[in-house]
């Protein structure tokens, strides 16, 4: 099934999710279809802004279907309860339980997953050659799901998942053993103990912290995890954009710690999302200069 949309065509794409107002996407998405002949507006269709929740995405789903949206990007909170509204999922997406972008073709809506290959761009890019020993995530859900497949993909031996759910970090660290090897996954309950390890069992500490929460956001603002945890050594990889220089950045940086902004991610799951959005492969590096631009610098180091 072709994924490619005639240029003469006027693509309607769109991103579903709360408080989403200040995203970038719809000006990455348009910039780069104008700078390749295409005429593409892409909508924000903000859950916040509507003054209702995540129970109206099936609606949405079928209401993007009938006005003949080319695909929709799915974020906070939809990315799994997009799930069972449509009719054929990626293995990339199967296989991560979450989707972050919808394609309408032949009347079926095709679900897929950009945010963990956007992840390993953006980190490759920033921080090549880091340690991935011992990863500590932040966070299993859509977004975290994701990257933790993308961390393991990418080589890390050890990948220890914490999240306010605990029966989700285990439920995670189960699907992840089975498809990457024994004992690659574990859930710890707490924070502390995954960034510290325990030296009687033989476990080091962390090598990286991949923060994948909606904590340090706009309307979420704050620390995800005591700051005296971070210590010098320690790489520290952020999801939220807005804004660009999270606190856990600035805490991370102010601790002797390596960082990766947000950005790197949203950049990097946008050039997937275009391509399936269009058929059309995008100027990556055109695309992290205009998102530069956008937000006025960068917190990666």
């Amino acid at each position: 099934m072709s994924n490619i949309v005639p240029k003469e065509s006027r693509p309607l794409v769109g991103l579903i999710g709360a408080g989403i107002q200040r995203s970038l996407s719809p000006t990455l998405h348009e910039a780069e279809a104008r700078a390749q002949g295409l005429a593409l507006h892409y909508q924000l269709i903000d859950l916040d802004a509507a003054g209702t929740d995540a129970q109206a995405l099936p609606g949405l789903i079928t209401a993007a279907r009938q006005m003949g949206f080319a695909g929709l990007n799915i974020t906070f909170p939809c990315k799994q309860l997009v799930l069972p509204l449509l009719d054929e999922l990626s293995d990339e997406a199967r296989a991560m339980g979450a989707v972050n972008t919808v394609v309408f073709r032949a009347g079926r809506a095709i679900g897929h997953n950009t945010d963990g290959s956007g992840w390993a761009w953006g980190f490759a890019r920033a921080l090549p050659g880091a340690d991935l020993s011992r990863v500590v995530l932040l966070g299993t859900g859509g977004a975290g799901s994701a990257i933790a497949h993308a961390v393991l993909r990418a080589g890390a031996r050890q990948l220890r998942l914490v999240d306010a759910d605990p029966a989700r970090a285990r439920e995670l660290a189960a699907a992840l053993n089975a498809l990457y090897g024994a004992d690659r996954a574990l859930a710890v309950a707490d924070i502390a103990p995954a960034l510290q390890g325990d030296a009687a069992s033989g476990t080091g500490p962390a090598t990286g912290l991949i923060h994948a929460t909606p904590t340090g956001m706009d309307k979420l603002p704050g620390l995800p995890l005591p700051a005296a945890l971070l210590q010098p050594g320690l790489w520290v990889s952020e999801v939220v954009y807005f804004p660009l220089d999270t606190a856990l950045l600035k805490a991370a940086r102010a601790a002797g710690c390596r960082v990766v902004d947000g950005g790197t991610m949203a950049v990097g799951q946008a050039v997937g999302a275009f391509e399936l959005f269009t058929g059309l492969t995008p100027d990556a590096e055109r695309m992290e200069r205009h998102f530069r631009q956008l937000v006025g610098g960068t917190a990666t180091a």
